[in-house]
C-alpha cells in the first residue's frame, strides 16, 4: 500500500507539470509600454470667489452692512461666490487692487486717479445719485460755532478723512493753500477718521470743530440719522467731481470685466438689483469717462510741493 501511494503521488506531480508546460506555451497578451495614457486629473469642484474691495468711505461695519445686498446680487447673477474685502485706508485698498488681491473695488475719487496713473486701474462704473454722476466736498462745522468760511477755522481742530480722500483731504488742503498756508500752520490740530461718517460724527460730537466730507455720504447719513442735522451745518461746497467709481483690477480677465460691468450698468432694471442699489443710496450706474476726474488732477497740480502727499 505504501509503494502504491508513492507512485500515485509521482504520477499526479507529472501530470500537473505537463499541464503547466502546455499553458506556458500559449501566447501571452502583448502590452506596448510605449503607448501612454494620460492620468486623469481629479476635477476641481471648488469655485474661486470673486473678491470685491470696499474702501472705507463709510466706517467698515457700516460699509459691510450697506454693500452686502449688492454683493449678494452679483453672486447670484454671476453664479459664483462673492467675497467682501476691506482695508483700513484707501492706500491699503489701492495696494490690494494692484496686487490682484481683489477683482473689482469701490474706491474714492482721488484713489482712482492715483491707481489709474500708478497701477493701471480701469473705470468700470460710476454711481448716479440725485440724477448726477458727480459729487462735491462739503466743509462742515459744529452748528453752534460762529464760523462762516474756511478762514474762520484758523486755529481750530479739523478732521480729515483719509490721506487719499479727494473730498476729505485733497480739497480742504487746497482751500487752506488758497489762504496761503498749510494744514500744519493753519489748524491748531488735525487728525484722520478713516471714514466720512466718522468725520461727521466727530464734528457733531464736538471732537472736531470742522471737517470736509463726501456730499453723498453726508446726505445719505442725514437721511439715516436726521438728528445729526441739528448738530452740523455746511459752510462751503466744492466744484463737481466725478463720483467715487467702481474700478477693475489690471489682473481681471477681460470677459469677466465685461460681464460684471454689464450687471452693474443694468442692475437698476432688475427689482432685486434696484433694491440692492437703494441700500447704498445709488439710483443706477453709468460707464463714466476718465475726463470726469480731471478736476481732481487740477487740485493735485496746484498742491505739488506744498506738503504731505501720496
Amino acid at each position: 500500500m505504501a509503494l502504491r501511494g508513492i507512485r500515485f503521488l509521482e504520477i499526479s506531480i507529472l501530470l500537473l507539470g505537463l499541464a503547466a508546460c502546455q499553458r506556458a506555451s500559449e501566447p501571452l497578451p502583448y502590452v506596448d509600454f510605449n503607448q501612454r495614457v494620460p492620468i486623469r486629473q481629479p476635477q476641481r469642484t471648488e469655485v474661486i470667489p470673486m473678491r470685491v474691495g470696499i474702501a472705507a468711505v463709510l466706517s467698515p461695519q457700516s460699509s459691510a452692512e450697506a454693500y452686502q445686498a449688492l454683493l449678494d446680487y452679483l453672486a447670484r447673477r454671476l453664479g459664483r461666490p462673492v467675497e467682501m474685502v476691506q482695508r483700513r485706508d484707501y492706500a491699503a485698498m489701492n495696494a490690494a487692487i494692484a496686487r490682484g488681491e481683489v477683482d473689482i473695488a469701490f474706491v474714492c475719487t482721488w484713489a482712482y486717479v492715483i491707481g489709474r496713473r500708478e497701477h493701471g486701474f480701469s473705470l468700470l462704473a460710476v454711481p448716479v445719485v440725485n440724477g448726477k454722476p458727480t459729487y462735491q466736498s462739503w466743509v462742515i462745522v459744529r452748528a453752534d460755532l460762529p464760523v462762516q468760511t474756511m478762514a474762520d477755522l484758523r486755529g481750530r481742530t479739523f478732521a480729515f478723512v483719509d490721506p487719499l480722500s479727494n473730498t476729505g483731504y485733497l480739497y480742504p488742503r487746497y482751500l487752506v493753500h488758497q489762504l496761503g498756508e498749510t494744514p500744519e500752520t493753519f489748524f491748531r490740530r488735525t487728525f484722520f477718521t478713516y471714514g466720512h461718517d466718522r468725520a461727521i460724527q466727530a464734528v457733531a460730537q464736538g471732537v472736531a470743530d470742522g471737517a470736509a466730507v463726501d456730499s453723498l455720504v453726508f446726505q445719505f447719513l442725514m437721511e439715516q440719522k436726521p438728528e445729526l442735522g441739528a448738530k452740523v451745518r455746511v459752510i462751503a461746497r466744492s466744484p463737481e467731481f466725478g463720483a467715487p467709481p467702481v474700478v477693475a483690477a489690471p489682473t481681471l480677465p477681460p470677459n469677466l470685466r465685461v460681464e460684471i460691468q454689464d450687471l452693474l450698468l443694468n442692475a437698476h432694471q432688475d427689482p432685486e438689483g434696484k433694491q440692492a442699489l437703494r441700500a447704498i443710496g445709488v439710483e443706477r450706474f453709468v460707464a463714466g469717462e476718465d475726463a470726469w476726474y480731471d478736476e481732481v488732477r487740477r487740485l493735485e497740480a496746484a498742491l505739488v510741493g506744498t506738503g504731505p502727499s501720496p
